[in-house]
């Protein structure tokens, strides 16, 4: 579908004078006038589903949005003609930076060369492994616009866990660092697929290696002329984001996100909860600014921080990982006025004492998610920052992420909020098959739907059948309730998945490695709580009879072959035997109960 000339490129049906000014800079004056028309939109239609019996909850934001049943890449871009000249993302430690006019330019002119110059084909999976710079949106933004998948990579994996995604994904073409090209290359020949290469200088002293692709090349406008794109007959309901989750158990798996998924969840974010929306609309004299600590690769990063954000003009702040100094800097140099984060960066600016009031001055609204928080530090928090509002939320790689938002303003910090539009949820007992809804204060096993749930996992039909229910529902493995107020709390969960830091880590991943040792005959790894981190993995390992290998051998092992993260922070346990049901499965909750409480 097509949303005007204000978000896609210009084609042979617009006048002449039209066609001439495209051919120009689209962030020069008379072309920014020319694409900034508001369009009209379709939108996506109300899923009617049938009433269940004992369930009655709904949103509490109200029951009617509008989702425009369009692409992301014309989404994002249908107004960004008002505000081409405003900064769209800078680095906060370098300060390259780009405005929405230049990245509008950049995101097409990469498009085009990736379908000319680089040979990609329609629905062909693209990689980015990236931190948190300003060419992360442009990557994600060209390589949608020229019709193609994004798949998202930690970049602290190691080769072989990049490689894994790249097979999995069957990825055509890699996009990552100068720093991290050696790494890079390794996967590939790991994978043992011909991939090439497209790099990206994060500062002025680095040279493009031998062997890979210029980043800047490709996305330098220079010489484009923008009616040259190939322009596919993209379905909203086509996969646009392939991020890897490790979902309720198992291993990693490729999680089918659609156009529709995103831009329903970011329509979700723009709805006021509170006092006020989250983010202001932007203007010729103001603009929210967002310091990007959450990695753009994670799902709470691409669609709540940059994606949804991008599309109401505010100005990111990329920041490439978590560093107290620059990030209390950004807030600083850049008067940041909203924050997503995940609950160890609150407890830091809650709890550190470099952290000053000047640094906070400037904050409106902080949104936590990604792991629990406790009330007393986010009370803590607005005690040191009184002119804040605090809300959390919860979400899943499978919804998007968000189908909770607290409310901005409200007291009670404990909450994870209530659905929001167009998104319901229900809490049923875990041995009860019918799914039968719960009412207030019953705890059970949270179960959501609405329009920014996947189209299921990547190749894998029976992770996908196990996690979705019948009615369209899917389950989250998290056990909550809701009180008479209709606000959700998340009290346990059922699901193996461990949170370090927000981050997925997955048992049967480490497992695996830890069985490939050749003095391991069996292993089980858990979430061991940690006061920082959340969790952290601790394994329990059955070595083979006349084995001399300790902890330290085989944490080492692990740490050689995984991200920092994942690493066995909880120590190594050596005992008799793993617990296991008569199937085989593990016990983790066993091990959890003895050894970790």
């Amino acid at each position: 579908m097509i949303r005007g000339v204000s978000s896609r490129l210009l084609t042979q049906q617009l006048s002449n004078a039209t066609n001439n000014a495209a051919k120009s800079s689209w962030s020069k004056k008379q072309c920014v006038q020319l694409l900034s028309t508001k369009s009209q939109f379709k939108y996506l239609e109300e899923s009617v589903f049938p009433p269940e019996n004992g369930f009655e909850q709904n949103s509490l934001y109200g029951k009617s949005l509008q989702v425009p049943h369009t692409t992301l890449d014309q989404y994002v871009w249908d107004n960004f003609g008002q505000w081409a000249n405003k900064t769209a993302v800078v680095c906060g430690v370098t300060g390259r930076n780009y405005t929405y006019g230049k990245l509008r330019d950049h995101c097409a002119a990469l498009a085009i060369r990736l379908q000319q110059q680089c040979k990609l084909q329609f629905g062909d999976v693209l990689a980015i492994c990236l931190p948190n710079v300003p060419e992360f949106p442009t990557a994600a933004f060209g390589a949608i616009e020229a019709g193609l998948t994004v798949t998202t990579i930690n970049p602290i994996y190691t080769a072989e866990e990049i490689s894994r995604q790249l097979v999995d994904s069957n990825t055509k073409i890699l996009f990552g660092t100068v720093a991290n090209f050696p790494v890079l290359q390794e996967a590939i020949n790991l994978a043992k697929k011909q991939i090439p290469i497209v790099c990206i200088r994060t500062s002025n002293d680095e040279s493009i290696p031998t062997g890979a692709i210029d980043f800047a090349e490709l996305s330098n406008p220079t010489g484009v002329h923008f009616s040259n794109l190939k322009r596919h007959e993209t379905n909203p309901e086509d996969v646009v984001f392939l991020p890897y989750s490790s979902g309720t158990t198992g291993l990693p798996k490729g999680v089918e996100l659609t156009h529709t998924n995103i831009v329903a969840n970011s329509e979700m974010l723009a709805v006021n909860t509170g006092l006020e929306p989250l983010i202001r609309p932007t203007t010729d004299t103001f603009q929210d600014v967002l310091p990007c600590v959450l990695p753009f690769f994670h799902i709470y990063g691409l669609t709540v921080t940059m994606v949804s954000k991008l599309q109401q003009g505010c100005k990111l702040v990329t920041l490439p990982g978590f560093r107290p100094d620059t990030f209390l800097n950004s807030l600083t140099e850049h008067k940041g006025s909203v924050l997503h984060l995940v609950p160890p960066i609150v407890l830091f600016l809650s709890h550190h004492d470099m952290v000053q009031p000047a640094h906070l001055v400037s904050l409106r609204n902080i949104f936590s998610g990604a792991a629990p928080l406790g009330a007393h530090d986010a009370e803590r928090l607005v005690a040191k920052a009184p002119q804040v509002n605090f809300a959390q939320g919860y979400g899943l790689t499978e919804t998007a992420p968000v189908v909770l938002c607290g409310s901005l303003g409200s007291s009670n910090y404990a909450s994870v909020g209530s659905p929001p539009p167009r998104t319901q949820a229900k809490i049923v007992d875990v041995n009860d098959p019918t799914n039968t809804a719960l009412g207030p204060n019953q705890n059970g096993e949270l179960l959501v739907r609405g329009p920014q749930i996947m189209k299921g996992y990547h190749n894998n039909k029976k992770a996908t059948d196990d996690i979705m229910t019948e009615g369209g529902w899917l389950r989250t493995g998290d056990v909550a309730h809701y009180d008479e107020n209709f606000q959700f709390y998340i009290t346990d969960r059922l699901k193996e998945l461990i949170k370090v830091k927000g981050f997925q880590v997955a048992p049967a991943e480490l497992e695996e490695i830890l069985r490939d040792h050749p003095e391991v005959e069996d292993a089980a790894v858990v979430g061991q709580p940690h006061p920082i981190s959340g969790e952290v993995p601790r394994a329990f390992v059955v070595v083979k009879k006349s084995s001399k290998t300790t902890e330290d051998d085989l944490k080492q092992f692990v740490a050689s072959k995984v991200a920092v993260y994942k690493k066995l922070e909880g120590g190594v346990t050596f005992i008799d035997s793993i617990p296991k049901n008569p199937s085989g499965k593990i016990l983790r909750r066993v091990l959890r109960d003895e050894y970790c409480s």
